[in-house]
């Protein structure tokens, strides 16, 4: 209602009889009422404030983006619930109009956009317009994330063209430098096999290293069919047991019987497995224990790897799967971005849980074979599912 017109009705209510009094009531009412519904139906949050900063109107999206509490919010200082947000415009006290980006960890982190107009009324005050724009930002960081991981693959491909070969060399003529040294006596045959030991295993650092390179700019197509992920883990905790057993760990495995088929790539699969367990036994002294286990997480199986480390400090945890990031002293920051590019190549996804001084653990889950594909909207009934066959 407009100011002019409440301050005529108002004038004039004692001339009115009640009947008219009601329905002028009824009808400002309904208005509310409608207008109330319209802002409750927005995805924007709505918050408007007075002159003095208090709560005066916010609507549904406005209490789940910020936590506000509906019931109780209006009268309350909205710098209780945005406590940096700065109004005022030279000093002056006065609402500003101003748009900004803001992060809120309750009741969840997220991130919101926020634009605010000051009221031209009388009464002053302000709008705020709140807007959840965690996805945009999550869809740049990917978008940067590619153009990184295409920047490596460039990078990738030259580093391994010059010093691939020369590598080789000198694996070739290390060996043959060993051989020679059966021939020299034993007093000077003793120290310089420890220096040809120090630099056979310097050149098979590097050449891990290059073969890390050339993964992240070759990556192979993934060939996929129904298998065992059970079958998968067994291969590979088999195929590195020496390993297990020579670091001194303990290895517990807990694998889930009866699992649904995954469509997945053998051979890319169990190199996701190889990495994360030499990633675990990195992490580890002697007598630390690596923990594998498999088990159904509604439409996933899930390949959790779990060791008793040092742990990854919080401000390097969302960096590890990025290219050049690394916790390990001269690993090549690239096995776990591989790592993802390949479970993610699955349909699937992989996270990390990590405590500093506890350990860390890894969870690769895979799509279930009935479920690599979600309808999202029916326009006809639904079609029915396969099932998968289950494991032996």
């Amino acid at each position: 209602m407009k100011p002019k017109f409440r301050e005529k009705l108002l004038g004039k209510l004692n001339w009115l009889d009640t009947e008219r009094v009601q329905d002028y009531f009824g009808q400002l009412a309904q208005e509310k009422g409608f207008l109330e519904a319209v802002f409750h139906s927005l995805n924007e949050g709505v918050i408007v404030t007075n002159a003095g900063g208090r709560i005066t109107y916010l609507n549904q999206a406005a209490t789940e983006l910020l936590g506000v509490p509906s019931d109780t919010a209006i009268g309350l200082p909205l710098g209780r619930y945005l406590p940096d947000l700065k109004w005022d415009d030279g000093g002056n006290g006065q609402p500003r109009a101003f748009s900004r980006e803001i992060e809120v960890f309750y009741p969840r982190q997220r991130y919101l956009h926020l634009h605010a107009v000051p009221l031209t009324t009388a009464d002053g005050g302000a709008v705020l317009i709140l807007r959840d724009v965690t996805a945009a930002r999550k869809q740049t960081a990917d978008a940067i994330t590619h153009e990184r991981n295409e920047a490596v693959s460039l990078l990738a491909a030259g580093v391994a063209h010059e010093i691939g070969n020369p590598l080789n060399s000198l694996h070739i003529h290390l060996q043959l430098l060993d051989r020679e040294l059966r021939h020299l006596p034993a007093e000077k045959r003793s120290t310089l096999k420890e220096s040809v030991r120090v630099a056979k295993a310097e050149v098979a650092r590097l050449d891990t290293i290059i073969s890390d390179f050339l993964r992240a700019a070759r990556p192979a197509p993934v060939r996929l069919e129904p298998a065992s992920v059970n079958a998968v883990v067994e291969e590979t905790l088999q195929f590195m047991s020496a390993e297990i057993q020579s670091a001194g760990i303990a290895a517990e495995v807990n694998l889930t019987r009866g699992l649904p088929r995954v469509w997945l790539d053998h051979d890319q699969m169990k190199q996701v497995f190889i990495n994360l367990i030499k990633n675990a036994l990195q992490a580890m002294k002697p007598g630390g224990k690596l923990a594998v286990a498999t088990e159904r997480t509604g439409d996933y199986v899930t390949v959790s790897v779990t060791d008793t480390g040092a742990g990854i400090p919080p401000n390097l945890i969302g960096k590890i799967f990025e290219p050049y990031e690394s916790t390990k002293q001269g690993g090549s920051g690239l096995g776990l971005m591989i790592v993802r590019r390949i479970v993610q190549q699955h349909g699937g996804a992989i996270d990390v849980d990590s405590a500093v001084g506890k350990g860390t653990v890894f969870r690769v889950r895979l799509p279930t074979r009935e479920k690599r594909a979600r309808v999202l909207e029916a326009a006809s009934p639904a079609a029915r599912q396969l099932a998968a066959p289950a494991e032996s």
